[in-house]
């Protein structure tokens, strides 16, 4: 798992990033090589031409694997879209009589078999996340693992999210066609959660906000749980559209006046001030007041900011947000925004960068530390969460395994200054020294899955019961 390097890529409506990283010494992220490219063949982040869109990942990807000096062949994809639901589930399980206690095969059964949950046609899910476990139909605290309790029924309440399944594919297929292969696919809000929440803001409990180009994404997280999931179609792209059509100027004028001059109240800004606008070839420059640019602003503005507000009470966790919300996202630079959503929210709000969690010896440093990358970044953060996980799980399954070899014995005076008593040495003549490995082995097999009786268990039976060669 030292220096696993992770591929995060940010396929979205007005870019398609890629970010190369791997864990830092201090814990953070160290991104290693970054590449940008505007996005083609994307809508409302839903891929529509998978040959224009392979083409710009191939450039993105090809701009950061140089940078970072590695061959990519695999990537944690984004997803976001209007065809993302979600929904409530529950399940259970009964516990087999020979597990003494709960086991995390127990936790895991529970889990895969939601993956058979009835769905709607053409859904296929992408996350299930865990809200509460039932014990014989006692509720868990959160602090608690349901591994390890004792139960004959283990049941639990999900959130369960899905994506539509042409969808999907046409991002496989755009990102096979760029020459890779996905190594997971990762709801948006959840990546970009990733890099701009801590543990104190799940805890608390906070709704962040990732406003992008063509979707708006609203993860709720409460009690260090995620709670409620919804992506809005309307974003950044409905702004710029808007000052374009409202100023008769080209798109690229209108973006570069959102992002320079534009302003989401009308109050803060001078009723005299005006921008002058290119024309084209021989036209005379058009004259913009910036006030009518706000007022263009602050009206779709405030109109998706309402729908997150609505989005946040439909989720019943309104009054339980004491972080308040997270504004990220390209959409999260607009000036005025943190004000105009306090004043619709009623709610503290911040603007969420993704440097809390971005080593400073990454490269471009300055660059990165911006709401816009908070997706991407959030994807590396998101992978190396994922294979350390299955580092430490492939760890305790060699651990075990090495257990298993040695009949459930293992050397428990490994880490002791002390060397271990010599194994008795069974008489030749004693036919009951001579069945004893047969007896621990059978024992072994009946208490499959008692950790202590076939490790340290095992072996102070056998040293008392035999006694030790002096």
């Amino acid at each position: 798992m030292e220096n696993e390097i992770i591929v995060g890529l940010d396929i979205g409506t007005t870019k398609i990033a890629c970010f190369v990283g791997m864990r830092a010494e201090n814990g953070k992220v160290k991104i290693l090589g970054f590449g940008k490219t505007d996005s083609k063949g994307v809508e409302h982040g839903v891929v529509k031409s998978v040959t224009d869109t392979a083409e710009s990942i191939r450039r993105a990807v090809s701009e950061a694997a140089d940078q970072a000096d590695v061959d990519i062949d695999e990537v944690w994809v984004g997803i976001a879209g209007q065809h993302i639901k979600s929904r409530p589930s529950h399940g259970s399980v009964m516990i087999p009589v020979e597990h003494r206690l709960i086991e995390q095969e127990d936790v895991d059964r529970l889990i895969s078999e939601q993956y058979n949950t009835m769905l709607e046609p053409g859904e296929e899910i992408i996350h299930i996340f865990p809200q509460q476990y039932i014990v014989d139909r006692e509720p868990l605290s959160r602090e608690i693992s349901p591994v390890g309790v004792v139960g004959k029924n283990l049941e639990a309440d999900f959130h369960m999210v899905t994506a539509n399944v042409q969808n999907l594919q046409y991002i496989k297929y755009a990102v096979q066609d760029a020459g890779l292969h996905i190594k997971g696919v990762v709801l948006e809000p959840v990546a970009s959660a990733k890099a701009v929440l801590d543990d104190s803001d799940r805890d608390a409990g906070v709704a962040m906000v990732d406003i992008g180009g063509g979707t708006t994404d609203i993860a709720i997280f409460h009690d260090g749980i995620i709670r409620h999931t919804e992506v809005l179609p309307l974003a950044g792209n409905a702004i710029t559209n808007d000052i374009r059509e409202g100023c008769n100027i080209l798109k690229k004028q209108a973006e570069s006046l959102k992002v320079k001059f534009g302003s989401c109240l009308t109050s803060a800004v001078s009723e005299n001030d005006v921008i002058s606008i290119p024309g084209i070839r021989s036209q005379a420059p058009r004259e913009i007041y910036v006030k009518t640019l706000a007022g263009i602003i602050n009206a779709r503005t405030r109109m998706i900011l309402e729908q997150v507000d609505y989005s946040i009470k439909l989720s019943g966790f309104h009054k339980k947000l004491i972080a308040g919300v997270t504004l990220t996202g390209g959409g999260a630079q607009l000036k005025n925004i943190k004000e105009l959503c306090e004043l619709i929210t009623t709610t503290d709000t911040r603007i969420g960068v993704p440097n809390e969690h971005l080593s400073p010896d990454s490269v471009s440093f300055a660059d990165l530390a911006h709401p816009m990358y908070a997706t991407g970044i959030g994807l590396v953060l998101y992978g190396l969460e994922q294979a350390e996980a299955e580092h430490e799980d492939s760890f305790e399954d060699d651990v075990k395994t090495e257990a298993d070899n040695n009949d459930g014995k293992v050397d428990i005076f490994a880490n002791m200054d002390m060397e271990p008593a010599a194994d008795p040495t069974p008489d030749s003549d004693d036919e009951t020294s001579e069945k004893q490995p047969k007896k621990v082995k059978k024992e072994k097999k009946e208490k499959k899955g008692d950790n202590f009786e076939k490790t340290i268990g095992g072996f102070f039976k056998k040293l008392f019961d035999e006694g030790i060669d002096d």
